[in-house]
């Protein structure tokens, strides 16, 4: 069995129940092999960017830990500010990041300094944008309330510069109260993109100085993206969830027979770019099918790896993945012809 460790995560490995009393017939193992190439898929590209983000953050830790020492020989930064927000314009020049120093900054000296003190990170988020092409942005959130993301994007239209970056999941989700081996950890829940990329899921790995959290990098992944990359390239009806329920990305079709909420302008990729879409509208444990939630039952808790529809006339059967150390699951549907 082969594991994909992020830090303490292993994502990965996949288990599937034998002898469940259904038939080979009506459960062929080609079904169970295809569900098992999508996540292989995602753990070879997985493992490569994870091994990228580590180097990235040693590096990181390392000028912090010699800050003084860098900034007497930093050469003059190229970002000007007006306000919070720095000049350079997406497009104008394509090394460059965006960053600000938020309002909520608790010293705007020391913030001017600290985007100095990194940024030489800018060479390596193009390099690691370059490497990694299926990532949306990757980017530094600061204690001292400096964001700097990759490629650059509309800040002065998008950002509220008034926010607090530590409030935010993708920064305290990798503090110490949350990620005690100071390792790469995952956020498995959707969320809206403050940048404005829509709906997406992290990679977050946090930077400490002694024994501060000075910042966290991280690594955002589009939902539209991982539906074009991942499973649109398959046959079949498939969807991933978290251990909630809640629909992490998935087929439009896939969707829609599990008798979610309706789609609006019937796109899964649109609807999730958009501010209306709310995650928890989309969970399984919601679906108005009172079959649909038994299978989620039975998947999400009691851990079974297929299911048969006996009342809904759309649908015949249902098989399951687990990712193991990350509580997503790969679920295909199969329709009743």
């Amino acid at each position: 069995m082969r594991l994909f460790r992020i830090g303490s995560i292993s994502l990965g490995g996949l288990a599937f129940m034998v002898g469940c009393g259904a038939s080979e017939e009506k459960f062929p193992e080609q079904d169970f092999e295809k569900l098992n190439g999508v996540i292989q898929e995602m753990i070879y590209h997985g493992e490569r960017m994870a091994t990228d983000i580590d180097t990235i953050a040693h590096y990181y830790e390392e000028i912090v830990s010699k800050k003084d020492s860098v900034l007497r020989v930093a050469p003059p930064s190229p970002y000007h500010f007006v306000g919070a927000i720095s000049t350079n314009l997406p497009g104008q020049d394509s090394t460059l990041s965006s960053v600000i120093i938020l309002n909520s900054t608790p010293d705007r000296k020391m913030a001017e300094e600290e985007v100095v003190l990194t940024n030489s990170l800018d060479s390596l988020f193009a390099e690691f944008i370059k490497g990694n092409p299926r990532t949306a942005q990757i980017y530094s959130n600061s204690a001292m309330q400096v964001s700097r993301v990759f490629p650059a994007y509309d800040v002065k239209n998008i950002i509220d510069t008034d926010i607090d970056v530590t409030k935010f999941n993708f920064y305290y989700k990798a503090d110490l109260e949350h990620n005690p081996s100071k390792g790469l950890v995952w956020i498995p829940e959707p969320y809206v993109d403050p940048a404005g990329k829509g709906w997406i899921i992290s990679l977050i790995h946090p930077i400490y100085d002694g024994d501060q959290l000075f910042a966290v990098l991280g690594v955002d992944f589009t939902v539209s993206d991982l539906v074009q990359n991942y499973m649109d390239a398959v046959e079949g009806e498939i969807l991933m969830v978290n251990a909630k329920g809640e629909i992490v990305a998935g087929k439009a079709g896939a969707i829609e027979s599990l008798s979610m909420p309706p789609l609006k302008n019937h796109v899964y990729r649109e609807t999730i770019h958009s501010d209306y879409f709310r995650i928890s509208d989309f969970n399984l444990f919601s679906s108005k099918s009172r079959e649909v939630r038994e299978m989620a039952q039975q998947f999400l808790l009691e851990k079974k790896d297929r299911f048969e529809f006996d009342e809904e006339t759309n649908l015949s059967r249902a098989i399951c993945v687990p990712f193991i150390g990350i509580d997503w699951f790969l679920i295909q549907v199969f329709p009743n012809y």
